[in-house]
């Protein structure tokens, strides 16, 4: 892409403002704020012309009702080089509001000319609806992914990572959480300007980027909603009993089906078999124990029902990304202290 680089923010009354305006104030520093920090003449000109725009260019309140006065409208020129769509505050399970089904279609359209398309969090809604993303993997926040993956199947959704570049030369582009706009953006300033660059925006901001993935904020509860009351029934008591040594041998009998019936009804209901969802109720409980106590990691094994402490740890890895007493320091970091 030639210097500079044509962008353009997305933002409508559904989108996250702050994630939108942190981008293009970040954006606006490449080549200049470092410079001027350490004394040296800036980058004659900006090496992004970033601007927000909107489906009609006119302002708009967010989501938080909030005035915003966008710079033009998507369709005005120039017509960019790289398009960067922000979080996304929305219903996924009704039909996409009138602006962002144009804005969809809209990216359908320019992705088709060469531009680059990204999204971040809840945003790569809008890129599976354009139908870009079609047979191809993306990344999300992990609280719509599911919601994604059953209305796009073709979409394969990694939501244990925090960037998923997909699509010939990466140019499509997909962000975790609201937070891992900057993941994205040091990312487009190291591939499309230069890694100096990036590492000197990263220091000037303060920005880290999430390199142990998204799945340690991740909440394993399913909250898949189904009608199936005997199945209702049974993840309750699933709930009550999880510590036992054999929760879904008791789960079935209770209900009074055939194991195979009960396996299969549990997962047409959920999407997870008995097993599947007794392992993240017991790891969601060991991570609670791990942010609020003191509790040894092996009693907090037994305490969520593992006999073996070494099925605990690698179970914990697998479902969180990272092993348990890392997870601990990670997070008893933002207790406060009681006054004394």
């Amino acid at each position: 892409m030639q210097i500079p680089i044509k962008t353009v923010v997305i933002g409508s009354p559904h989108v996250g403002t702050a994630v939108a305006f942190s981008i293009l104030d970040v954006l606006a520093s490449v080549g200049r704020d470092w410079e001027l920090l350490h004394g040296v003449t800036p980058s004659p000109k900006p090496y992004f012309q970033a601007s927000l725009r909107t489906l009609d260019g006119a302002p708009y309140l967010d989501v938080n009702g909030r005035k915003v006065t966008p710079d033009d409208r998507i369709d005005a020129e120039p017509l960019p080089d790289l398009v960067i769509v922000p979080d996304i505050h929305a219903d996924f399970s009704q039909p996409l509001p009138k602006d962002l089904a144009g804005l969809a279609d809209w990216i359908a359209k320019i992705h088709a000319t060469g531009a680059t398309v990204t999204s971040i969090c809840s945003g790569t809604f809008l890129l599976a609806a354009s139908g870009v993303l079609d047979g191809k993997e993306a990344t999300t926040h992990w609280g719509v992914a599911d919601t994604i993956s059953s209305q796009f199947p073709d979409i394969r959704i990694r939501k244990e990572r925090i960037l998923c570049p997909a699509g010939e030369g990466h140019n499509l582009i997909t962000a975790g959480g609201a937070s891992s706009w900057a993941d994205l953006i040091l990312y487009l300033i190291a591939r499309l300007v230069d890694p100096e660059a990036a590492r000197r925006v990263a220091k000037v901001w303060l920005l880290n980027t999430h390199n142990d993935g998204q799945l340690n904020f991740a909440s394993l509860a399913n909250a898949r909603q189904h009608e199936d009351k005997i199945i209702t029934d049974a993840q309750v008591w699933l709930s009550e009993n999880y510590m036992k040594a054999s929760p879904v041998t008791e789960a079935v009998e209770r209900s009074g089906m055939s194991a195979r019936g009960f396996l299969r009804r549990f997962r047409r209901a959920t999407g997870q078999s008995p097993a599947e969802y007794i392992q993240c109720l017991r790891i969601e409980e060991a991570k609670q124990l791990l942010e609020t106590t003191q509790m040894a990691i092996d009693d907090i094994a037994n305490d969520v029902g593992y006999s073996e402490p070494s099925s605990f740890r690698s179970a914990f890895r697998k479902h969180v990304g990272m092993s348990a007493s890392v997870y601990r320091r990670k997070w008893q970091a933002l207790n406060v202290s009681a006054a004394k």
